[in-house]
């Protein structure tokens, strides 16, 4: 089966474009508190979408499903709603698919599908350490649709110098194993258009075959709309470098030979950096 491929963003036109050239979901990113201060001085994209976004992006597809990453459990304060109110309001503007980021206890994703109460998918991130540890507890709980692995927060939680790290020490590895035992579909981590990225997009690939995940999301790099304004290049990108992954996943569904060199490389590859 083909990954389920997500792109983040919370512009109608993007969201028509890569909806037209083949991606699955929509991603409108909500999540702000407390982010800045993970990830500050680091080169990662820290969006502030909004409800208003959501209910925009959700009138503007017709194929697509629309994720939305809501912030992590939280209580109401002067500044922004409680988890309970950011939920109901995500749903009611058309939000498909939730996910929960950097949570560190089985409670918190309790409560998060509790919340959602059965109206819409729920999609924990799981990016801290402490999840890691209770992994089993949290799989253990009915009402999960589905589970992606953040590499990039979970990469700083374990001090790794580079996110790919994960996938090459066996944290993913052993995880992947872990869902695939309770059936829950994943994924994790991101890719660049084929040919690009630190860490090729083709061999990442190759390891979401290898490992069973079910779906990733279409990077920064993939399509970066800050430095291509023009629409019909937008699009062009979009089309051929959808089409260049799909074809490319047909390749690695042929030849599973692929797998145990391209860990080995994968290897070689982090190490060297």
């Amino acid at each position: 089966m083909a990954l389920k491929l997500m792109y983040i963003t919370n512009r109608p036109d993007i969201a028509q474009i890569a909806e037209t050239a083949g991606v699955d979901r929509i991603f409108v990113d909500m999540e702000y508190i407390g982010k800045s201060a993970r990830q500050g001085g680091m080169d990662t994209v820290q969006n502030h979408h909004t409800l208003e976004d959501v209910q925009i992006i959700s009138n503007s597809i017709t194929s697509a499903e629309l994720l939305v990453r809501i912030n992590p459990i939280h209580d109401k304060t002067g500044e922004y709603p409680s988890s309970k109110d950011e939920i109901n309001s995500a749903i009611e503007n058309g939000a498909k698919i939730l996910m929960l980021p950097y949570f560190k206890s089985v409670k918190e994703v309790e409560l998060f599908i509790k919340l959602v109460d059965g109206r819409v998918k729920v999609m924990p991130l799981l990016e801290t350490p402490e999840a890691v540890l209770a992994v089993d507890d949290i799989l253990s709980l009915d009402g999960l649709d589905e589970i992606f692995v953040g590499l990039n927060d979970l990469s700083l939680g374990y001090g790794k110098k580079f996110m790919f790290e994960l996938l090459s020490d066996g944290t993913v590895e052993e995880l992947c194993y872990k869902f695939k035992r309770t059936g829950i579909p994943f994924g994790f981590g991101g890719i660049a258009a084929l040919g690009k990225g630190e860490l090729s997009a083709e061999r990442i690939i190759i390891e979401h075959y290898r490992l069973g995940s079910s779906c990733t999301i279409l990077s920064r790099s993939f399509c970066n709309t800050e430095k291509i304004k023009h629409l019909g290049i937008l699009s062009e990108t979009f089309l051929d470098g959808v089409k260049a992954i799909r074809e490319f996943e047909k390749e690695v569904t042929v030849h599973s030979d692929f797998f145990s060199e391209n860990i080995k490389g994968i290897k070689n590859i982090i190490q060297r950096m």
